[in-house]
């Protein structure tokens, strides 16, 4: 099914206002290693991305 317009304004109102990008330029070798790491944990690359951030972020800080 179609998004109507409002959803469609909804949905862009809802991002500019909770969300913020993150530009990640990568050279293609370390885009193919990255996907191909991502598809065998059955992630995709967003998610396990986001993933390898915060447990890095863990473990810097256990206690946050």
């Amino acid at each position: 099914m179609a998004s109507t317009d409002a959803q469609k304004r909804a949905s862009a109102k809802y991002t500019k206002t909770h969300m913020r990008r993150i530009p990640l330029d990568v050279k293609h070798a370390e885009y193919d290693r990255i996907k191909a790491a991502a598809d065998a944990a059955g992630e995709s690359v967003r998610g396990f991305i986001l993933k390898a951030v915060f447990d890095r972020i863990d473990k810097l800080n256990p206690d946050a």
